[in-house]
């Protein structure tokens, strides 16, 4: 069920992953900002709309990522947007015929295997290097746009709203994920997506994460201090002292020790194949 956290904006949270989906109310329809996860939820979504006299009039993929890049029949053909770089990412993984195939094969080790709809998986439209805001009749929307996670990854601002929709950062129960794979400096990468963010979040009430709770006043700055101190603490090899991981993590996140624990040996390899200290 979508609900409002600031006006003209409205949450849908998914029981995967505690992922949201963004609708920001424009003057002919919504936004929508990473729909999903299962088919029944974004039918539920799209009935919301429905209900709601709201049609889809643009759609926006905050990072490529499979479970960002959803969408559903219902929702109609709306553009749906992205970045430059983070659609060639998706045009490169889906260039070959394998690719949605081997997407479900990863959701087989899931509870929501055979329930997400990948039909219209990733059909996004880059937008021209360097475009600040997204092209649509509504509040602006303003494209910040980094390195961290994942290539082309974009945070969004709704200034007038004051609402940052941070894609796959500054999450309650989801350490920073660095990408490890794709990036020259993953670290810096992180610390410097960090200080753009932090450069709004004096002028943000409400900030939306990909994954997790939607947090109130104060709490993007508090966000963005606590991701600072686990890449700090991850960069440097010291235990970090962060309460989404051991005894405290949320129950049921027990599994992102897992995922710090990979970090630490992935920039352990780096800094071996590099020649260079941790």
């Amino acid at each position: 069920m979508l609900k409002q956290v600031a006006e003209g904006v409205l949450v849908h949270e998914s029981e995967f992953v505690q992922s949201n989906a963004v609708a920001v109310r424009g003057r002919a329809g919504v936004l929508l900002i990473d729909p999903g996860v299962t088919g029944s939820e974004l039918d539920c979504l799209a009935d919301d709309l429905r209900e709601l006299g709201q049609p889809v009039v643009a759609g926006f993929s905050t990072h490529p990522d499979w479970d960002h890049l959803l969408w559903h029949v219902r929702l109609g053909e709306a553009p749906r947007y992205g970045t430059a770089r983070c659609a060639d990412t998706v045009r490169d993984q889906l260039s070959d015929a394998d690719a949605k195939a081997r997407i479900a094969d990863h959701l087989l080790e899931t509870e929501i295997a055979g329930q997400v709809p990948l039909d219209l998986l990733g059909l996004v439209t880059g937008l021209p290097a360097g475009t600040t805001r997204i092209p649509w009749d509504g509040p602006e929307v303003r494209i910040i746009e980094h390195r961290a996670h994942a290539p082309g990854h974009a945070a969004l601002l709704i200034g007038e709203r004051g609402v940052l929709v941070a894609g796959d950062m500054l999450s309650d129960v989801l350490v920073p994920m660095l990408d490890l794979d794709g990036a020259a400096d993953p670290v810096e990468d992180y610390l410097t997506a960090l200080r753009l963010l932090e450069g709004v979040a004096g002028d943000v009430d409400v900030v939306v994460p990909g994954h997790g709770s939607v947090g109130g006043s104060g709490q993007a700055q508090a966000r963005i201090d606590q991701d600072r101190a686990y890449v700090l603490a991850l960069r440097d090899g010291r235990v970090p002292d962060d309460p989404r991981l051991g005894p405290s993590a949320k129950p049921g996140w027990e599994w992102v020790d897992d995922v710090h624990e990979g970090q630490l040996q992935g920039l352990a390899r780096r800094s071996e194949r590099d020649g260079t200290p941790r």
